[in-house]
């Protein structure tokens, strides 16, 4: 089964440099500038997440000349909560664009969504011959009232989609293999306590202040050393699914023409990086300094971009690396 991407659009929030807002989000500055972030992009108040997947999605749809009513497979994936509790973003997503008996899928497993995404469109197509044209988007719009976009993790939260049009036996940046792993230890962290069938949200009741960092540390017990084991943990399991998946594509992790990673602090990329054997300079990091963490979107953002600069030749293979919360791993090789 073989399928590759024919085009991508895009949908960012507006641009600010983060040393302007940062005072916004927190008092500890200095310690949000040093996650070396630049910008940050932000949208506007009555800007969902499907808003932003919608102009992304039309976008890629206009650069392939592709009709929606050609569209057999929709997948949306996203990093935060969507704008309604009991209700399919996917399907809200896919009346928007006007598709037609379309499958509409919703993927949420945080950050890890948008380079799990490909290997749903493996699946859909495997199973479903009579599938030619998935439409992916990726998205992420950070929810304020429950998530600081500079404080809740040690990164810098930024809004916008990203989408692509996958077509069955398309020859370029052809879908190689996807591996992922989960350890549900860690599902608990950014866990929201109220709101949920276990505690609904009650008449009259204040919802939940935005999340803040130190609940992770609760469940090291405040250990320090602890924490820094589970940093290593990170990579290391990170590590590990890429060579799985560069085993099933053929290919040595030394050969990766690049490392897309999530968009984290400068620390965090380096660290990756360095346990990947692969230079930073290999990585996305420029692109997450001037953009910040979109989320999902931080993978298909980056393959994008970097063609778009003409930055990857044809015959490359490309890993797209992401762990979120859950806690997941995923990794996808993409060849140009």
């Amino acid at each position: 089964m073989s399928f590759g991407l024919v085009s991508f659009g895009e949908a960012l929030g507006d641009p600010a440099p983060v040393a302007d807002v940062v005072g916004e989000y927190t008092d500890d500055v200095q310690r949000v500038l040093g996650y070396g972030y630049r910008q940050v992009h932000r949208a506007a108040p009555e800007v969902g997440v499907t808003d932003l997947a919608e102009r992304a999605a039309r976008r890629a749809l206009d650069a392939a000349a592709l009709a929606a009513a050609e569209v057999d497979l929709l997948v949306l994936a996203v990093t935060d909560v969507t704008e309604h509790l009991y209700w399919d973003a996917a399907a809200d997503l896919a009346h928007r664009l006007g598709l037609v008996d379309a499958e509409a899928v919703l993927l949420t497993q945080a950050c890890t969504t948008g380079v799990l995404s490909l290997d749903t469109v493996a699946g859909r197509f495997a199973t479903h011959p009579g599938y030619a044209t998935a439409l992916v988007v990726a998205a992420n719009r950070t929810c304020e009232a429950y998530w600081n976009r500079m404080d809740t993790q040690p990164m810098v939260f930024s809004d916008g989609a990203v989408a692509t049009v996958a077509r069955r036996g398309h020859p370029r940046l052809r879908w190689l293999a996807t591996e992922a792993v989960t350890d549900g230890r860690y599902a608990g962290f950014h866990r929201l306590d109220s709101g949920g069938a276990a505690t609904p949200f009650g008449p009259g009741g204040d919802p939940p202040a935005a999340l803040d960092g130190w609940h992770v540390m609760e469940f090291f017990d405040y250990d320090a050393e602890q924490f820094a084991q589970f940093a290593r943990e990170l990579d290391e399991r990170a590590v590990r699914v890429t060579e799985r998946a560069c085993a099933r594509a053929g290919v040595a992790v030394a050969d990766l023409a690049r490392l897309i990673l999530v968009g984290d602090n400068e620390r965090a990329m380096t660290s990756l990086a360095e346990a990947h054997g692969v230079p930073l300079a290999r990585t996305n990091r420029e692109l997450a300094a001037e953009h910040g963490h979109l989320g999902a979107a931080d993978q298909l953002f980056g393959l994008s971009r970097l063609l778009a600069a003409g930055e990857l030749d044809a015959g490359d293979r490309v890993a797209l690396i992401s762990l979120g919360r859950g806690m997941h791993w995923a990794c996808t090789i993409v060849a140009v």
